[in-house]
This record gives structure tokens, C-alpha cells and sequence, in this order.
């Protein structure tokens, strides 16, 4: 029996997960980022959202050491491999030896020495003229692939922020690393920046890396950019590997740490979404959904039948970055569970407040009524909701609380919610956000179909879709598609554990791998044909909407 560990590195913790070459889960880990959870080096009313190395050096360290300690000491020495995935575009600055610059005693309380989260919107600026130089400057225009719009959620957007805003960690920046290339760097024990291996993945959908120009934009697009980019271009990369290659053998250091004695191979990341695709049995004609604070959207196509065909407003098209050999198609939602978050937060903080301040309940009580109000403010919303047979017409809500990513990423974008009464329910305006982060799915949907792709069923994943059965539903009503639940409550760490079973030879290929190492199907959402009408005067509301709502912020910021 031979051993795989996935682990997934997301917004709030690290989740390790054991798996046997046969799909079996035997345990898994988690551990939530301690500096994180205290709001460090955050500052959401200015879209700052960073992460210190040491959050995850901790809680990969953690996560590892529990599931290894599953294992007898013979079982031990059947573990093959271990692979990361990771929330992306978050970049930081390393000096020449890859060491993120936080991490160095000058820089460690530097909110720009720390991982640049991929929900931090600091960079709009930067963003908007990168895609406004990419198709008037007189070269190749390297949006092309990445849907034409630059977003500020991406590697240079906010390399070129940093850059701009501090000029301590510009001149102490040797280099700039993706989380996903850091992890497995470091798990190896590599010394120099220039040996780490880049992962496509990362590279093609958010650095604008591609094979027909040479790898990253040219020096002279990035100078004309701004000069403060002169000669990084040669500090970073041009070769770029697929998820299923070794990045090395896990180091003695941290053989040491999880008790180990022989070679594992540490597999090339990869994003979160882009190996949970894989993890959820991916397949031709289905998008794959990965549903958590924000949303991911996977879809395969051949390359051959694209013919170098670019699509407009997605995330980027890329050979070989959810599957080698295939177009990894990416799109998504900056906002989708975090909306939802958001409400509840909205709902519960000043009682909340009251609770802490109250002389009438008891010291011992605060704590575990607080905690029941939050974990379940949401459940309850839902269940009333889904009592109610209501089907509202005049509550209406847009997804774009942290900007919209696709279609066409537009992060100045800010939600809106019409129609309130004073006889407005609080479980009305929920069904309001629901249906409005289902709209904003549809308009995703809709554009690959409009582009040609076609998208018979959703594949989705991730808390939401595990936990919010009501949500599922409206989503299956509303695109007026099946979604298959993946039964795997960590199909990301499973995708991971799929490409390390390929990285130490376990399996020849992916999809050889997939068949015996991904999640199967839980259950089917069937969307109910009596809403269909329903839903689509609905959508046609929250386009109008939408359509009013841009305009009206992208005016006042002309003005």
C-alpha cells in the first residue's frame, strides 16, 4: 500500500489529508492560521488582505506531523510523496536565496514583506493601467490569454504596488515567489531562487507566462509599464512545469521533523481550485466549482479544437494547468460563501457586543451562547428561507462585495441591494444574496457558452456545497443545469495527493491516477423546471441591476 499526502493551503487553515494509492482517506489535519484569525496585517476597509510565512510554516509543520503519526513505522516507509496546493495570486518578496523577506528580523512586522492574500484589491491601479498599456503600446498584447483584462488579484498588479508604495522592500527584493512555488521550495531544502520550479499553473493564469511569446511579458512591455520593473524579469523565471513533476525530494530537515528516513518526492504546486478540480473527477462538458469564500471555475478543453481561440473576461486559458495535455479554462467569483459571511456578521456583531457586556448573563454562559448565535445564524437563515416556499420579487442583490472577477474583472466594482421595505424579513434579503452569487454563476456560465464551450453540468465542491442544500438548489434552478456534489470534504487536498502519486511514479498519468485516487459523486442537485421562468425574469432584474450599478461607480471615478 503506498501513501500519498495532499495538503491545502486555503484562506483560513491548512488541510492535510493521508491517502492510499486506492483513494482511501485515512485521516486528515487542520490547523487555522493564528495570525490571520487576530486580523494581523489586515485592513479590509482598504482591501488589504496579507498572510505571514510563518502561519503556514506552522500549520504545515502541524498538519503533517498528525497525519504521519497515523502511520506505524513500517507504513511509514511506504509514503511516496507529498503535494501542495494553494490560494493564488499571492506573491511576496524573497531575497536571492528564496527566503520571504518577512521572515528576515527587519521586515517581520512589514505588511508588503508579507504573502500578498489573493482577495487583496490594493493593486486596482496598477491593474487597470497594465490592461490599458497591454493593447495600446504597439506589441504583443499579453492579456490575451487571460481574458484580456488584468486584475488586481494577480502577480504584477501587486508585485508593482508594493514596488511603488515602499521603497524598503523594493530595494531589499532580490525576487518575487507564488505561494504555490514557495511551499514546495522550501519543503526540499533549495538554496537559491533560480532552482525553484515555477508552477504553470500560476504562471500562465496570473503572471500572463505563455509558450508563444517566450514565457512573461518582455522587458520592454514591463519597463514601459513602469521602470521600477527593470531587470526583475530576469530575477524570476522562464521555464514552467505541470503539477505532475517532482520539485525534489523532501528534505533532510524536514525528514527529521516528521520522523521520516526515506526519499518522498515533493510534487510542483499548483492552485487550490486547479487540483480540487482534479481531485473531484473533472471531466469534459462539466465545470467544476469550487465553492468557499470565493468561487473557482474549472472547465477542460482540447487543444486542438481551440486553435489558439482566446475567450474574453475569464481568468485565463492554459496547457497543462488543471491537467497536462488539456486547456485548463479558469473563471470565478471574488465573492461567494464571503457574501454570505458578510450577512452574518451584519446580523450578529452588536448583539454580539451586548452579549460580552451583559451583568445579566452569566461569564460562563457568553461564551458558548455567542458561539451558538455564529455557527448557526447562517443555518437558520437558510431553513427559513427554505420553509418559506417564497420566491421574493422585490429584493434584488449583486455579488460584487469584493470587486468581480469574471466576467471581465472589474475590482472597483461594490455591491447593491434594491428594494428594501420596511416590512423586509432578514431571511428575504438572505434569499436576495443567494440567488445574487447564483446570478453572478450564471453570468460566468453564460459567457463559455456564448465563447463556444459547452457546459451540459456543474461538478461542485467546497463548504458551501456541502453545507448549504438550499444554496445548491437555487444554483441548480438558476442555471438551469444538474450539480453534482463531490463527496470528498477535501477534494482540493485529494487533487493534491493525485498529482504526488504521478510525481513518484505510483501512477504514469493523471488520468490513470484519477480513476483510482479521486472522489466520487455524493449527490445531484436537479434544477425544478416549475422555477425556470421564475428565474429567468429574475436574472434579466439582477442584469439591469448590474448594468446601472457599473455605470454609476465607474463614472464617479472619472469625475
Amino acid at each position: 500500500m503506498n501513501y500519498l499526502i495532499g495538503v491545502d493551503c486555503g484562506t483560513d487553515s491548512v488541510r492535510s489529508v493521508l491517502i492510499t494509492d486506492h483513494g482511501e482517506e485515512v485521516c486528515e489535519a487542520v490547523f487555522y492560521y493564528p495570525r490571520w484569525m487576530e486580523g494581523r496585517y489586515c485592513n479590509p476597509n482598504s482591501d488589504q488582505f496579507r498572510h505571514h510565512p510563518k502561519d503556514y510554516l506552522e500549520g504545515i509543520e502541524y498538519t503533517l506531523k498528525e497525519v504521519v503519526s497515523n502511520l506505524s513505522d513500517d507504513q511509514k516507509k511506504f509514503i511516496r510523496a507529498i503535494s501542495i496546493d494553494t490560494t493564488g495570486s499571492t506573491p511576496i518578496a524573497v531575497n536571492k536565496q528564496g527566503v520571504p523577506l518577512s521572515l528576515l528580523p527587519e521586515f517581520e512586522d512589514s505588511a508588503n514583506a508579507m504573502f500578498i492574500l489573493w482577495k487583496d484589491h490594493t493593486a486596482t491601479q496598477e491593474a487597470t493601467e497594465l490592461t490599458t498599456l497591454a493593447t495600446t503600446w504597439g506589441g504583443i498584447d499579453y492579456t490575451q490569454y487571460v481574458g484580456g483584462v488584468y486584475s488586481s488579484e494577480w502577480f504584477w498588479a501587486k508585485i508593482l504596488h508594493v514596488l511603488r508604495t515602499d521603497p524598503k522592500i523594493r530595494d531589499a527584493a532580490y525576487s518575487w515567489v507564488e505561494l504555490c512555488d514557495w511551499l514546495p521550495y522550501m519543503l526540499t531544502g533549495a538554496k537559491d531562487v533560480h532552482e525553484m520550479k515555477r508552477s504553470r499553473c500560476a504562471a500562465g493564469h496570473k503572471a500572463m507566462w505563455h509558450e508563444s511569446y517566450g514565457g512573461l511579458p518582455s522587458e520592454e512591455f514591463l519597463v514601459q509599464l513602469d521602470p521600477l520593473l527593470i531587470g526583475l524579469r530576469d530575477r524570476l523565471y522562464e521555464q514552467t512545469y505541470t503539477s505532475d513533476v517532482s520539485a525534489g525530494t523532501l528534505s533532510k530537515e524536514w525528514m527529521d521533523v516528521l520522523g521520516l528516513n526515506h526519499d518522498v518526492q515533493v510534487a510542483v504546486g499548483a492552485f487550490d481550485a486547479h487540483m480540487g478540480a482534479v481531485g473531484g473527477r473533472i471531466e469534459s462538458g462539466y465545470m467544476v466549482r469550487v465553492m468557499g469564500t470565493s468561487s473557482c471555475d474549472m472547465v477542460l478543453a482540447d487543444n486542438g479544437s481551440f486553435n489558439n481561440r482566446t475567450i474574453k473576461g475569464i481568468c485565463g486559458q492554459v496547457d497543462g494547468s488543471i491537467i497536462p495535455g488539456y486547456l485548463g479554462l479558469e473563471a470565478g467569483q471574488s465573492g461567494f460563501g464571503d457574501v454570505l459571511a458578510w450577512y452574518a456578521r451584519l446580523l450578529t456583531k452588536p448583539t454580539i457586543s451586548l452579549i460580552e457586556q451583559s451583568d445579566v448573563v452569566l461569564e460562563s454562559a457568553k461564551k458558548v451562547l455567542i458561539e451558538e448565535i455564529s455557527d448557526n445564524i447562517l443555518s437558520e437563515l437558510e431553513k427559513q428561507a427554505m420553509s418559506s416556499g417564497y420566491l421574493p420579487d422585490n429584493v434584488m442583490a449583486l455579488d460584487w462585495f469584493n470587486g468581480r472577477r469574471t466576467p471581465d474583472a472589474n475590482q472597483f466594482l461594490m455591491a447593491s441591494i434594491e428594494g428594501l421595505k420596511l416590512g423586509t424579513e432578514a431571511y428575504e434579503v438572505y434569499i436576495a444574496l443567494v440567488q445574487a452569487i447564483c446570478f453572478g454563476s450564471k453570468a460566468i456560465v453564460d459567457r463559455f457558452i456564448s465563447e463556444g464551450v459547452d457546459i451540459k453540468g456543474i461538478i461542485a465542491m467546497g463548504g458551501v456545497s456541502k453545507k448549504a442544500p438550499y444554496i445548491m438548489q437555487t444554483l441548480a434552478d438558476v442555471l438551469d443545469l444538474p450539480v453534482k456534489v463531490v463527496s470528498s470534504e477535501q477534494a482540493c487536498a485529494r487533487g493534491a495527493a493525485i498529482f504526488g502519486a504521478v510525481a513518484s511514479h505510483v501512477y504514469p498519468s493523471v488520468e490513470i491516477a484519477v480513476q483510482h485516487m479521486a472522489s466520487s459523486t455524493e449527490k445531484t442537485f436537479h434544477p425544478n423546471l416549475d422555477h425556470s421562468e421564475y428565474y429567468q425574469k429574475r436574472y434579466e432584474q439582477y442584469q439591469r441591476l448590474a448594468v446601472y450599478t457599473e455605470k454609476s461607480i465607474m463614472s464617479s471615478k472619472e469625475l
